[in-house]
This record gives structure tokens, sequence and C-alpha cells, in this order.
């Protein structure tokens, strides 16, 4: 069988230029490419990659729907909801869980959910 290399999520925004702006200019990331006429960017920041696009026409698309989060692991999630906390919507402030993580989430500029969480030992 075939071995999986990446996972790189593809989220579609009518606001590419603004969703570029949020991830750079807000999260740190780097705007790895920026393709306007295909309506597309891509970030990067350490392992992480995250694509935008512009749907195209054989996907119907009204408005960002996502029933789930994109979940970042980090070494410091004190530091980035110190750096984010006043910058972005809140969904919900940090705070350390049962299940051995301390995380918080905020969303994006379209609304998607992003979760920062670091492992921490019990």
């Amino acid at each position: 069988m075939a071995k999986f290399t990446a996972l790189k999520p593809m989220i579609y925004t009518r606001e590419l230029k603004e969703t570029v702006a949020f991830y750079v200019n807000v999260l740190g990331f780097e705007c790895a490419a920026f393709e306007e006429s295909w309506g597309w960017a891509s970030f990067v920041k350490d392992g992480v990659e995250i694509m935008a696009c512009l749907p195209n026409e054989h996907i119907p698309f009204d408005a960002p729907l996502f029933t789930g989060s994109l979940y970042i692991t980090t070494e410091d999630a004190d530091a980035l909801w110190q750096q984010w906390k006043d910058k972005c919507r809140v969904c919900y402030e940090i705070e350390t869980f049962e299940y051995g993580m301390r995380e918080f989430a905020i969303y994006d500029n379209n609304g998607y959910l992003l979760q920062f969480g670091q492992e921490i030992n019990q």
C-alpha cells in the first residue's frame, strides 16, 4: 500500500487576500505561494502548511463551513495565547484538560476553528 506523506488542509474562502493577511500578519505564517489568477495560496509555519483557495465550479460553496477544527500542536500554548488572545475571536480560553493537553481555540477570519494544544506532563 502507498505511504501517506503529508496532510495539508485546504480551506475555502471568497476572501483570499484577507485570509493570507490573517495567517501571515496575525498568526505569523509565511506566505509560501500566492497565485491570484488560480485563486490559491499556501502558508507555512514550522512543520505546518495550510492552503486556501476560491472554490472551483465543481464544488458548491455559499460560505465557509467546516464541522471540525484544525488542531495544531505547539511547544508553548501559553505564549501563543498571550500573543493572539486580543487579536482573534476566541472560541475558548487557554485551559489544561484532563486528557493531558493545554490548549485554546480561536477562529480565523473566515470563521474556521483553529485549536492550539501543548502536551503536558501530569
